[in-house]
C-alpha cells in the first residue's frame, strides 16, 4: 500500500489499518459527506465570485427568493433561504444600503417590516440571473446530464 493510501486509511485513533478490528471504524476524510459538500461548495463559490463580482452568494440567494415571493417579512425571508436572524439582517442592511431592496410596514402588523426588491434591484438581479445559471452549469460541468439530475434530486432529499 502506498504512503498516501495508508494515510487515507488511518482510523480515527490513528491505528494501522492492517490491525484495525472493524473496517467500518475507518474514517477516510475523502469519503465524508460534509467534506465533499464543502469542497463542492468551494468550487461553486470560486466560480460565483469570478462571474458575479458585486454580490455574495447569500445576497444573490436573498434577491432570487424575493423575485419569487415579492414582499415578505425579514424573518420568513431568512427561513426560506436557510439563514439565521442575524445573518438575514446583515444581508438586508447591505442590500438596503445599495438601494436594491426596500422595506414597508406590513398592512396586517405595523411592527413587522416587509422586504421587497426595488425596481432597480429587480433589474439588477435580472441582469445577474443568467450569470447565476452559468455558475451552476460550470459547477456541475464534470457530470453527465443524468448525474446532474440525480445529484440535485438527492441533495433536495437530504435537506
Amino acid at each position: 500500500m502506498s504512503d498516501q493510501a495508508e494515510k487515507k486509511s488511518e482510523t480515527v485513533t490513528g491505528a494501522d489499518p492492517a490491525t484495525a478490528s472493524e473496517p467500518d471504524q475507518t474514517y477516510v476524510l475523502d469519503d465524508q459527506i460534509g467534506y465533499l459538500l464543502r469542497k463542492a461548495y468551494q468550487r461553486n463559490a470560486v466560480l460565483f465570485s469570478e462571474k458575479v463580482q458585486d454580490l455574495t452568494p447569500t445576497q444573490f440567494a436573498v434577491m432570487a427568493r424575493l423575485t419569487e415571493l415579492s414582499s415578505v417579512s425579514q424573518n420568513q425571508l431568512g427561513r426560506t433561504v436557510g439563514l439565521d436572524v442575524a445573518t438575514t439582517k446583515g444581508v438586508i442592511d447591505r442590500l438596503l444600503a445599495r438601494g436594491l431592496v426596500q422595506t414597508a410596514p406590513s398592512p396586517s402588523d405595523r411592527r413587522r417590516q416587509l422586504i421587497s426588491l426595488t425596481e432597480g434591484g429587480w433589474q439588477f438581479f435580472m441582469e445577474k440571473a443568467q450569470l447565476g445559471l452559468q455558475v451552476s452549469e460550470e459547477t456541475l460541468a464534470p457530470l453527465t446530464q443524468s448525474e446532474k439530475r440525480n445529484l440535485l434530486r438527492i441533495l433536495r432529499k437530504i435537506q
